[in-house]
């Protein structure tokens, strides 16, 4: 593939797969905004968010068997389409019960971009190449949770939540511009499902598969810590330690360098390791940083241990999220659709029932958040180091 080709490919594929950040990230800082101004609670609020993340796993669910069989181009056209048209809705909100379907529906739609960027890099390379190129597609998508709680943070101070979903709109559009004059069909006909039915039963397939799955399931759960991090942390900060939504987003953003840095290390190790021991040492590296952010909950964790725990245990995840994607897409090339969409389904369905957990389980401390955090990276790793035993 020429070099000028790839670079588009790749830089176009990391941001239709960052419709998690873009969709999440980006309004973080107006979250306390948006409670006040929606005569709302912090649950309520944060819910908003865990509508977002299941539309985006359960519209994979879809998108990803149906791309194996009609191709990657034109169900990807729609989705991206669908998010924009959404997002210009949701600027009219005025009660968060029909901010909260919507967003479901805006998850629909974004879920095409993040199912089929995988799809598409799976199609496209395959082996150690897959692993540096899923590296690299990471790294693009890590840019965003830096970028887009600035962004966010910026537009709060001179308009309001609203502006921001504008924003989301006007992007979708130029995407869907993208794709339709420079993103060629991936997956020729002789390569596709023969039949509708047929691509969901070879993905129902892969749920049996204990080799897939501990992929699939570890990393989901990998995720969820993150995304416990993302619905909590913007209240830990504003709330608890009085931040302005402004150092809230610097702070998001040098964790997203952060994560940037784990997956793009990635690249740099599996020349001499690998995956699968740099994957474990991934895991086992979460589960670490997080027992011990635990651990100093019970001596008064100040802001600084807080800030250089979320910063280790965020380099962690940009470790095991570009492994296990990598994994899971490389040993499933002939359903690739249906493989991203189980992938994309348990990261967001855990992290997605995850998140309002946060603001349940109380919004006056930072303890629900880290406790949970380190919850969900246990339950990744005993996931992930019980199927390795079974398939031993």
């Amino acid at each position: 593939m020429a070099r000028a080709k790839r670079f588009l490919l790749t830089f176009l594929l990391g941001t239709l797969s960052a419709f998690g950040p873009l969709s999440m990230d980006m309004y973080l800082p107006a979250l306390p905004d948006l409670q006040a101004n929606l005569h709302t609670s912090q649950s309520l609020a944060q819910l908003s968010i865990t509508a977002c993340l299941l539309g985006l796993a359960i519209g994979q669910v879809f998108v990803g068997p149906i791309s194996d069989r009609f191709g990657r181009r034109w169900p990807l056209l729609i989705g991206v389409g669908f998010y924009a048209l959404t997002s210009f809705v949701i600027v009219g909100v005025t009660q968060i019960s029909t901010l909260i379907v919507l967003r479901f529906i805006q998850g629909l739609g974004g879920s095409a971009g993040q199912v089929l960027s995988r799809s598409i890099a799976r199609d496209q390379f395959s082996g150690k190449s897959l692993a540096r190129f899923m590296a690299i597609l990471m790294s693009i998508n890590g840019v965003f949770p830096i970028i887009a709680p600035l962004f966010g943070g910026l537009v709060i101070r001179f308009t309001n939540w609203q502006g921001i979903f504008m924003i989301l709109g006007i992007i979708g559009v130029i995407l869907v511009l993208c794709v339709l004059f420079f993103l060629k069909e991936t997956l020729p006909k002789a390569k596709r499902s023969r039949s509708t039915g047929h691509a969901f039963k070879e993905m129902g397939e892969l749920v049996l598969d204990g080799g897939f799955m501990k992929y699939a399931l570890g990393q989901g759960f990998v995720m969820g810590a993150l995304f416990v991090y993302i619905a909590g942390s913007s209240f830990v900060f504003q709330q608890i330690y009085h931040l302005s939504p402004q150092m809230f987003s610097f702070i998001y953003a040098i964790n997203g360098i952060s994560l940037v840095l784990g997956s793009n290390i990635v690249g740099r190790l599996v020349t001499n390791l690998s995956e699968e021991r740099i994957l474990r040492v991934g895991i086992l590296f979460g589960v670490s940083v997080t027992g011990l952010l635990s651990l100093s909950l019970i001596l008064g964790t100040n802001m600084y241990v807080l800030m250089i725990g979320l910063l280790l245990m965020v380099f962690g995840i940009g470790i095991v999220n570009t492994t296990a994607t990598s994994l899971a897409m490389n040993a499933e090339g002939d359903k690739a659709g249906g493989a991203s969409a189980l992938l994309g389904l348990s990261m967001n369905a855990i992290g997605g029932l995850a998140t309002p957990l946060v603001g349940l389980f109380g919004s006056h401390s930072q303890v629900p958040m880290v406790l949970l955090m380190f919850t969900a990276e246990v339950i990744g790793f005993l996931i992930y180091t019980g199927f390795t035993k079974r398939l031993a």
